[in-house]
């Protein structure tokens, strides 16, 4: 009986995958090239789009037709900075603030594993139908393997272990998310070793201080950029200094996970990302949210409170924690709240700025978030994103450029050639709005419907 019952939900799901169905009477929103289709109707055939179009065209070949009228739709969304080794409570990143006392970090892993199929819905609640993981343990790889299984899930791209100039022994369960390499040729064997996992990308954090200063690290990272390359990978760092950021870009990586926020960027700067065709994820919402969280003034959207996970909101209330037990970091948030503002402050005074020029000056821009880390909470941190980046001077179009079309070119590869646009032959993943996302950026979590692969879910039976 249960493998009659098995083969019925398999054939079902198949049926499900195979539909038919047409988005009628909608407006049509393409960031890709910024134009807007009143009165369209797209059909989705299976899991792919068939056609877009004006008008209702002949209802026999549209199969199961959707009432768009009044609505908006968009392509799903994509957030090109997340971890999933990270849950974004309170004890995911000892290496920052440890609370091993009030709960064991092997015991924080566990539950992270344990709740991917929660991070994956929370995505697609918020819209988001494909996400790129910029690093983790080698479980990452699984992390993967699990969302190309699960239909409740977007697509992920992965990095495996993120080379460093600095270790974080604080993290390693035998398993490290971050591995410190010290020579050139230790980077070549690490990324050969990467290789046989398949990444998406290869990671290096470009981490300088005193003792790390930018020149001492850029023959490993040109040894790292030039292996992945020889295997036709792509190179993302994280760089948030204006020299470490021209440094990878001259040793040849492809794409930065951060904002330079240590002063303004300059035009050769521009001009070396435009002629590199580099992408750059400005990633701004997790620099106010460690600062924020420990200094007891976290600003959580209200999609945040939504459709975040409870148990890791609730985690980040730190007056729950017993004063004897709080790092010296956050003893000293709490002690001066204002100076952790102004630290904020001081990091969006110069960063947001950055954004701006470089998007006028048309260099590629993806939206992602960092979710995972303090703070940040998975899913939902990108409606934080679209405000840094509104308060940045960006349209709303941009944004919706800059977390579609743009985002797309950084997931890459097959998948990423079909995503990030409504178009004949793309995947069907979209997302159909109440209100319109380019009269108010905020609009984009008016989520009526999420469509990925072709699969419809009404918005508000995605989450328990």
């Amino acid at each position: 009986m249960k493998k009659v019952i098995a083969v019925l939900i398999v054939i079902s799901a198949v049926t499900l995958h195979a539909e038919k169905i047409s988005l009628v009477g909608g407006t049509v929103i393409n960031p890709a090239d910024g134009k807007v289709m009143p009165n369209a109707t797209i059909v989705i055939n299976g899991d792919k789009i068939e056609r877009v179009s004006m008008g209702k065209q002949n209802a026999d070949s549209l199969g199961r037709q959707i009432d768009c009228a009044g609505k908006f739709i968009i392509p799903g969304l994509i957030d090109t900075h997340v971890h999933f080794f990270q849950s974004a409570d309170l004890f995911t990143r000892p290496d920052g603030a440890d609370f091993n006392s009030i709960r064991g970090y092997k015991d924080e892993v566990a539950w992270i594993k344990s709740h991917l199929d929660d991070d994956f819905a929370r995505y697609l609640r918020c819209g988001i139908t494909s996400v790129v993981d910029d690093g983790g343990p080698m479980w990452n790889f699984e992390v993967r393997q699990k969302a190309n299984a699960t239909a409740k899930a977007p697509r992920v791209a992965v990095a495996g272990p993120l080379i460093s100039s600095v270790s974080r022994d604080k993290l390693d369960l035998g398993d490290p998310p971050i591995v410190k390499i010290d020579t050139p040729e230790q980077a070549r064997d690490f990324v050969r070793k990467l290789v046989e996992r398949k990444p998406d990308f290869v990671k290096i954090w470009y981490i300088v201080d005193k003792d790390h200063p930018v020149d001492s690290f850029r023959p490993i990272a040109r040894a790292t950029i030039e292996e992945s390359h020889a295997h036709k990978i792509r190179v993302m760092v994280h760089a948030t200094e204006l020299e470490t950021a021209r440094a990878a870009i001259e040793e040849g990586a492809d794409i930065l996970v951060h904002s330079v926020y240590d002063q303004p960027v300059d035009d050769a700067f521009v001009k070396l990302l435009k002629d590199r065709h580099t992408i750059l994820c400005p990633t701004l919402v997790v620099f106010e949210r460690y600062g924020r969280v420990f200094s007891h003034q976290l600003n959580l959207t209200p999609e945040e409170q939504k459709w975040g996970n409870p148990e890791v909101i609730a985690s980040l209330d730190i007056t729950k924690i017993r004063e004897d037990k709080l790092p010296d970091r956050v003893k000293a948030a709490l002690a001066d709240p204002k100076a952790a503002m102004d630290r904020i402050n001081k990091v969006y005074d110069v960063a947001l700025p950055n954004l701006k020029k470089l998007e006028d000056a048309g260099v590629t821009i993806a939206a992602g978030t960092d979710a995972g880390n303090v703070g940040t909470i998975h899913g939902p941190a990108l409606f934080r994103e679209f405000q840094l980046m509104k308060q940045a001077g960006l349209t709303n179009m941009q944004i919706l450029q800059c977390a579609t079309a743009n985002a797309a070119k950084l997931f890459g590869g097959e998948r990423g050639a079909h995503i990030g646009r409504l178009d004949n032959g793309c995947f069907a993943d979209l997302v159909i709005l109440k209100s319109n996302p380019v009269d108010d950026i905020s609009n984009a979590s008016d989520i009526e419907t999420v469509i990925k692969n072709g699969v419809t879910y009404p918005a508000d039976s995605i989450l328990p």
